[in-house]
């Protein structure tokens, strides 16, 4: 699966994934921290879909 995402945009994505899923367990407690695991994932792989979609590509060429 090709790469979308660049190195800075990948650990943001990883670092906000986290702190969201943190608030589940600290803070409002609410379920809408898991959807953290959205940019936990994509940051983690790579790819976004989404980005496919609209024809974003944050990596820098090879």
């Amino acid at each position: 699966m090709p790469r979308n995402e660049g190195t800075i945009d990948r650990a943001l994505r990883v670092i906000l994934g986290l702190v969201l899923i943190a608030l589940v367990f600290v803070g409002p407690q609410t379920v809408w921290g898991w959807i953290g695991v959205v940019p936990l994932l994509t940051g983690l792989v790579g790819f976004c879909p989404l980005y496919r979609l609209v024809g974003i590509n944050t990596c820098p060429t090879r």
